[in-house]
This record gives structure tokens, C-alpha cells and sequence, in this order.
């Protein structure tokens, strides 16, 4: 009996020689404002194996840590305390000195985004931080292994909304390298162009693959007729409708899937091919356990207070923390 307790223990652990990723999305949006230093800052105190984060370009080239293309109403205030309202700049459009006149740590409470996050903690003065600033945080908090796991969110449905993949590529990079954070970081993207530049400039970097199947926003067009805009000019049909073929015959390291679209079948393949399958974005603990017990590799979760605490229940060992404050 203890023997095959023991074997239905090992069944539930992740492949051998991985740790469980613990990725904090945004730094813990549900917990504090996203992409922000504090987010970051309660999830390092917290203890996550990786940041997830976003990131853009200001006017004057700067890389920052934003998930919208243009300034979101729903927590960025203006100089005079107003949410801000149409017409709304894109980052593109304003200098870091400009940028860091809105303050983005508080939610609307009229927003939906309100609604969807009702005890996220406000941190009023927040600004849009560098990526930067990012990994002088982490080096602050003298945490050596936690991770980063950076999107860039770029769209080739709209160009005009942030810069040429070849230019952010290069500006995220120098921003990594003048860091030293080459070691610690992967590039995400749905957007496969960018994913396709840093393996070519920086190919000890992970690239993560994001991929959504269903609904609005697509980037996996699969049993329609051509490319998606989203893939680099790889067509599924091509790998007889394989995602995780797919993103292998691409170069990619790790699958990144929206976790309602992993299957058993397809997450088994993913394994087979030396991929490594971390699920978005994963809030609810029995969801959590679930895919525990499918053996992803990591999720995804805006409540990493949450998934440590699912985490511990498995068994599954807990990443250090490490308290810093913002």
C-alpha cells in the first residue's frame, strides 16, 4: 500500500529535474496594481519562481512595464486626479518623463476592470515603471533565482500602435543585457515575429509561445485556410493542426496556451516534443489542482497567494520569498 501511495505521489509531481512554475501574472493583479513595482514587490515577499510582466516603448525609446498599447482608463489617473478619458496617447506617444505623470495605482471603482479585481490593494503615486527598474527591485531584494518571464505586446493587426518588431526587439534586449538578466529571463509573445528575432539575436534566451484558439483575438487560425498574421507565416496546417509541432518546428521552449485550450492529448504531445506547457491565466484553486494532476509544467495566475497555497497541499516545493518593499 505505501508503495503505491508513493507512485500516485511521484504521478502528480512535475517532469524530473523541473521545479513548478509559480508565475505571479502582471506581479498578482488581484492582489496589487498590475505591472507595478508594488505588484512586483508583494509578489517577490510573497515567493514566486517567476515575474510575469508586459512591456512597451515610450516616445524616447525607454522600455516599460505595460500591458496596454495606449493609457487605460480603467486606473490611470491624470496630473489632476481624472481617470483618463478618450482620446487616449499610446505609450509611443509620450516621452518616460511624460509617462510618469499618471499615476496607475488605484482602480476606477466604476470600471468592469473593478468588478473582475475587488481586492486589489491601492498603491496611490504608482507610475509605470521601467523594465529596468524591474531588475533593480529583484537586486534589492537579493533574490537570485526568482525569473522573468516578459510579453511583448505588439500586434501585427496594429502596427502604428507600437514599434517595429525589429526596433523593440532591440531596444528589450539592450535593456536585458545592460542588467545582466540574460540568464534569468523569456520572451513571450502571441505575436511569433518577435519571438522569431530574439532567437536569432539572442538565442540562449527562451522564447514562450502564447497561443489563444477560441473566441475574439485569435492567434491560432486552425481549420482556416492560410497563415495566421500572428504566426511568423507558419500555417498549423502545415503540422496536421499540431500546436505543439507547430511551435517546436518554430524553435520554441515552452508552450504557453490559454489553459482552457490544453488537452491531455495535447499537453502529453508537448512533453514528448521537449516542450515545456505553462497554462494563462489560472484564478481558481480546483482549476489550480486540476492541472496539477495533468502535470503542466507552470501556471499563470493573478493570485499567486492562492496557487502557493495549492502548491503546498500537492506537496509541491514552495520558491523562497524574499520581502522587499517598492
Amino acid at each position: 500500500m505505501k508503495r503505491l501511495a508513493l507512485a500516485a505521489l511521484l504521478a502528480l509531481l512535475p517532469l524530473p529535474g523541473q521545479a513548478f512554475d509559480l508565475e505571479a501574472h502582471r506581479g498578482g493583479r488581484g492582489l496589487m496594481p498590475e505591472n507595478s513595482l508594488p505588484a512586483f514587490a508583494n509578489a517577490l515577499s510573497l515567493g514566486v519562481t517567476t515575474l510575469e510582466l508586459d512591456t512597451g516603448m515610450t516616445k524616447d525609446g525607454h522600455v516599460v512595464v505595460a500591458h496596454d498599447r495606449r493609457l487605460n482608463p480603467a486606473f490611470a489617473r491624470d496630473p489632476a486626479g481624472e481617470y483618463v478619458a478618450p482620446p487616449l496617447p499610446r505609450l509611443l506617444d509620450l516621452t518616460l518623463d511624460e509617462l510618469r505623470q499618471f499615476d496607475i495605482g488605484r482602480i476606477d471603482p466604476k470600471s468592469t476592470y473593478a468588478k473582475s479585481f475587488p481586492d486589489q490593494k491601492a498603491f496611490d503615486g504608482t507610475r509605470y515603471p521601467t523594465l529596468r527598474e524591474v531588475f533593480a527591485l529583484v537586486k534589492k531584494s537579493g533574490n537570485q533565482t526568482v525569473r522573468f518571464n516578459i510579453e511583448t505586446k505588439l500586434s501585427p493587426l496594429d502596427p502604428d500602435e507600437a514599434p517595429a518588431p525589429e526596433v523593440f526587439v532591440k531596444a528589450l534586449l539592450a535593456a536585458i543585457k545592460a542588467e545582466g538578466m540574460e540568464r534569468r529571463v523569456a520572451i513571450q509573445s502571441f505575436d511569433w515575429r518577435t519571438l522569431k528575432l530574439v532567437q536569432a539575436q539572442a538565442p540562449a534566451i527562451p522564447t514562450v509561445y502564447l497561443t489563444l484558439q477560441r473566441g475574439q483575438g485569435d492567434n491560432i487560425l486552425a481549420g482556416k485556410p492560410g497563415p495566421s498574421p500572428w504566426t511568423a507565416g507558419l500555417d498549423i496546417a502545415s503540422f496536421s493542426g499540431s500546436v505543439p509541432k507547430m511551435i517546436q518546428a518554430a524553435g520554441g521552449k515552452i508552450w504557453s496556451p490559454f489553459y482552457k485550450d490544453l488537452t491531455a492529448d495535447s499537453l502529453r504531445d508537448a512533453h514528448a516534443l521537449g516542450l515545456e506547457v505553462v497554462v494563462w491565466t489560472v484564478n481558481d484553486p480546483a482549476e489550480m489542482k486540476a492541472l496539477i494532476d495533468m502535470k503542466v509544467d507552470g501556471i499563470i495566475t493573478d493570485y499567486p497567494d492562492r496557487l502557493r497555497a495549492v502548491m503546498a497541499e500537492k506537496g509541491l516545493a514552495l520558491p523562497s520569498a524574499t520581502g522587499v518593499s517598492p
